[in-house]
């Protein structure tokens, strides 16, 4: 039998705990209240633009959101876990790693696609897939999106992490803290959402796999939202409310490129303390596809690509927890 990774117990035990905080149930109540978690990446543009122009919580009327940024996955899903979000723009990975351990979670809409690439530091002697070997990659956290689909890469290459007896180095770097590992030699590539993948290559880093060479040629989705099942049984309304919002952001973003663009680097400025070059910007737009629709079997082949590393004994059926 296939000894289970550490990772995997550290994770299974986390979530088990976190699990327990929220396994009695509450007597459901409206909500005065929304709190939405999010990431500051274009990837998470719906977000961005939903709160720069207010389109949130105009849909919302009097209840007030509360929004909260995450750097990944993995930490927004233990504050969801632990009942501190109500709704979230996140990755496949860790909503289906929520699913798989019984949180009490929903998936209620797709937001983007693609939007991750892998660069290498440029003065390192990385040029393909394989040349990896040996070397230091970072993820924006262990058991995220674009954590799970290096695995997949390596696994697609021969190689494997050194948790799994292989020789590549995996660390978590928050994307936004990826120049300055560029910088101090900490990591020689990264898989990371844009735009931070855009940032790194204006500096003269070189992309290694695109988009479209990460998984399923870029027909892939990056992020999701989902909602507590307990919170969208008791504010019905609210939800779709939101997803109202959220499908005027998407057409906002696919429809005006360009002032969508200028709302993004807004929100991004007011979240990060710097605005980014319009360039990098768009560049990092044309590696994004924005879309409500949510992709079942891409997120089925998901599921089973965490199993593959090592974060889930088994693929969960996914259809309870497809919204309706």
């Amino acid at each position: 039998m296939r000894p289970i990774p550490t990772r995997l117990r550290r994770l299974s035990r986390a979530v088990s705990l976190l699990t327990a905080l929220i396994a009695t149930p509450a007597l459901a109540q409206p909500a005065t209240t929304v709190r939405l978690g999010f990431f500051p990446n274009l990837t998470h543009a719906p977000a961005l633009v939903g709160l720069e122009r207010g389109t949130f919580q105009k849909a919302l009327g009097t209840v007030k959101l509360e929004a909260k940024e995450f750097v990944s996955g993995t930490t927004l899903s233990e504050a969801f876990a632990a009942g501190q979000i109500d709704i979230a723009y996140i990755g496949p990975g860790p909503a289906i790693n929520a699913a798989t351990r019984g949180m009490p979670v929903q998936f209620l809409a797709g937001a983007s696609e693609a939007g991750a690439v892998l660069v290498a530091r440029k003065d390192s002697a990385i040029k393909t897939y394989k040349d990896l070997a040996g070397k230091v990659v970072s993820v924006p956290s262990l058991g995220n999106t674009q954590d799970i689909s290096l695995r997949h890469i390596l696994s697609e290459q021969g190689l494997k992490s050194k948790a799994d007896g292989g020789d590549v180095t995996i660390v978590p770097i928050p994307p936004a803290d990826t120049i300055a590992a560029f910088a101090g030699k900490r990591a020689d590539a990264t898989l990371v959402p844009e735009p931070w993948g855009a940032a790194l290559e204006a500096q003269g880093h070189r992309v290694i796999g695109t988009e479209k060479t990460v998984w399923q040629g870029g027909k892939y989705p990056t992020t999701i939202v989902i909602v507590n099942t307990r919170f969208a049984e008791a504010n019905p309304a609210l939800v779709t409310a939101f997803l109202k919002a959220h499908t005027e952001a998407v057409t906002f973003l696919t429809k005006q490129p360009a002032a969508a663009q200028a709302s993004v680097n807004s929100e991004l400025e007011k979240l990060t303390g710097a605005k980014l070059d319009p360039r990098v910007l768009q560049r990092a737009f044309a590696r994004t596809r924005f879309t409500t629709a949510l992709d079942a079997d891409a997120l089925r082949e998901y599921a089973a690509l965490n199993v593959e590393a090592g974060y889930a004994r088994s693929a969960p059926d996914l259809a309870p927890f497809l919204r309706k």
